[in-house]
């Protein structure tokens, strides 16, 4: 029977945590306050700030340009794998600005490409945009499981 855990960790054990987890959950705030969930792909780039690629139009960009508070759950690639919430602010970088930011996103996730050049028109083509959130407040990294008072020897 597995006992959920919630472990405090200082920053630089977090983002050895961070590191290897590309999956999470993005927390944005609409327009009319609520709530914006978006699923994606996310890194850590050289600075230790949280690396999302976008579309300039998607609503966490808008979102996050009107108001760049936003929280992150990185999960684990197996459901029930240790994960972790991330609070930060964020700053969307557009072309021109965001290119180099993202072979360094690409990097992170994915390591050395083929062809740099190529991605690099590919993502001027497709006039991609990189999210990089500041963290400043993070959670415990946890798991789920049963309550340690309930699990009897």
């Amino acid at each position: 029977m597995a006992i959920a855990t919630a472990d405090k960790v200082d920053r630089e054990a977090l983002l050895e945590f961070l590191r290897p987890r590309h999956k999470a959950v993005l927390v944005t705030t609409k327009a009319d306050g609520g709530p914006q969930m978006s699923p994606l792909t996310c890194g850590v780039d050289t600075g230790g700030r949280l690396v999302i690629s976008t579309y300039p139009d998607r609503a966490k960009a808008r979102n996050l340009r009107r108001n760049p508070r936003t929280s992150v759950c990185v999960v684990s690639d197996e459901w029930n794998g240790p994960w972790v919430q991330v609070d930060g602010t964020a700053e969307v970088l557009d072309m021109p600005d965001a290119l180099d930011g993202l072979v360094e996103y690409f990097r992170c996730i994915s390591g050395e490409h083929p062809d740099w050049d190529e991605y690099r028109e590919a993502m001027v083509r497709q006039d991609k945009s990189l999210i990089r959130i500041t963290i400043e407040r993070w959670g415990p990294i946890a798991t789920g499981g049963f309550p340690a008072r309930l699990v009897q020897d």
